[in-house]
């Protein structure tokens, strides 16, 4: 018996043993928390973040003082296009901390009983700054970036097409390196504010970009629809001179419209016609003319002669470009002569010579009349008028009226007015000096036999060479 009982006696005395140890470690852990909530009263718990800083176990004073070191050393980076970079600094803008308690109201929010629970947990905080700075100086630091500098822009390039190898091309767009001062501004405001240290001026928006981009679909339309004009070849005839509308030419003609569609200018092509005239049109402009005798002279003077209808010949040339379908057109004329040709005038006229008193009539390059004629009276002051004109019609029979006058003639061939070129039966010589006292009203009398010639030879248009 006496053995069982000390066993038992062992057993409580290890029992009591454990029950002291277990208290002496809760002691310790209320120790431990004792002292944790006094410490956390007057500190920050455990993972506590404001505006990025780490303020676990500082104190409230701790902290504005380091916001406050934080503040004095601020920078704000401006990330820039062109892998550059500048910065403002906070003695830029006087950019100084303000404790506006908000510090202060984050610690009386934390419950320091539960000062261990925030260990397994971060609390991050982000309080409009609380700071002040000279916003005119902001500004004034913005514009005083080199970003800014007229030497250092590109302004940026809008995608748009170009002819290359006599096709359109859309040529991409160039961003440039242009700023928007007002959204930098605003966005260097924003990261102050937020105590950001790092500003991507693209990320952020800040650069003026292209209106269009190479993907713009109504571009590539454009494009396409350029390309169409620019594949017709218009030729445009002058006889044994040609002059040709393609893609080098029309390039710079084209437009786009109200409607965003390919266009021709017309402007510019009546711009292109303008100059056709100046180098084709040659009605009443003087001339070069090889005489029945050889000689060159020149000739000034008349009615005959081309002259280009501007109006109607630039619609001719759009239509044409407009149809997609290469072609020869010729101009719309005013006045036409009869001859297209470098030289007008052509292998069939009637040469008329005041001085000799004589005339030529060449039907394509063969002589058909040569003959002695009576032009205006000189001393009366009815000269025929020199110039070069063209045949206006033909009549048999007609009766010439004027003042002082009323002659029936066989041949009636009129190129100037009512000066024309007919028989005169009455006369029966011609050439000479008769036109000086005893010529014509200044029509060219022709003996009966030649005029008849010329009369079933000729035909409207053919012109008259008077000099």
């Amino acid at each position: 018996m006496a053995k069982k009982k000390g066993k038992k006696g062992k057993y409580k005395k290890a029992k009591k043993v454990m029950l002291g140890v277990l208290m002496g470690y809760v002691a310790l852990l209320v120790i431990a928390y004792a002292i944790g909530v006094f410490y956390y009263s007057g500190r920050f718990l455990s993972g506590t973040k404001i505006n990025g800083l780490d303020c676990s176990g500082r104190t409230v004073e701790e902290v504005e003082e380091n916001m406050k070191s934080r503040i004095e050393s601020y920078q704000l980076v401006l990330k820039e296009r062109g892998d550059k970079s500048e910065a403002i600094d906070a003695s830029q803008i006087h950019m100084e901390y303000v404790s506006d308690g908000k510090i202060q109201e984050i610690k009386k929010q934390q419950n320091p009983f539960a000062w261990f629970l925030a260990f397994t947990s971060q609390q991050e905080h982000v309080l409009s700054a609380a700071v002040s700075y000279d916003e005119n100086a902001l500004n004034g630091a913005v514009d005083g970036l080199e970003c800014f500098r007229e030497e250092n822009v590109t302004q940026p390039v809008d995608a748009h097409l170009e002819v290359q190898d006599g096709q359109y091309v859309i040529v991409e767009e160039t961003k440039g390196t242009a700023l928007d001062r007002d959204k930098v501004r605003e966005a260097v405001k924003n990261a102050v504010n937020s105590g950001e240290t790092l500003l991507d001026l693209d990320q952020a928006g800040c650069y003026i970009e292209p209106a269009v981009l190479s993907t713009d679909e109504n571009l590539a339309k454009q494009r396409d629809e350029g390309n169409k004009f620019l594949t017709v070849t218009v030729t445009i005839s002058f006889s044994d001179r040609q002059e040709v509308v393609n893609g080098d030419v029309m390039k710079d003609w084209l437009i786009t419209n109200e409607e965003g569609q390919v266009d021709l200018d017309r402007e510019k092509v009546r711009e292109y016609v303008q100059q056709l005239q100046y180098k084709y049109d040659t009605f009443g402009m003087s001339r070069q003319f090889q005489t029945s005798s050889g000689q060159t002279i020149t000739v000034s003077g008349g009615d005959y002669g081309w002259l280009i209808a501007p109006n109607d010949t630039t619609t001719k040339i759009i239509d044409a470009i407009k149809s997609g379908q290469s072609q020869t057109i010729e101009p719309a004329y005013t006045y036409t002569g009869y001859c297209r040709d470098a030289n007008d005038i052509g292998n069939t006229y009637v040469e008329i010579s005041l001085d000799q008193q004589h005339m030529w009539f060449y039907k394509e390059g063969r002589l058909i009349v040569d003959t002695d004629v009576v032009t205006g009276c000189h001393n009366k002051g009815w000269d025929t008028h020199t110039g070069v004109y063209a045949i206006m019609y033909k009549e048999r029979d007609a009766t010439l009226v004027g003042e002082g006058y009323n002659s029936a003639v066989s041949y009636w061939m009129p190129f100037y007015a009512n000066v024309g070129i007919h028989d005169a039966s009455w006369r029966s010589s011609f050439g000479g000096s008769i036109y000086l006292n005893n010529g014509s009203h200044g029509c060219v009398n022709t003996p009966t036999e030649n005029a008849a010639t010329i009369y079933n030879n000729i035909e409207k248009g053919v012109p008259v060479v008077v000099y």
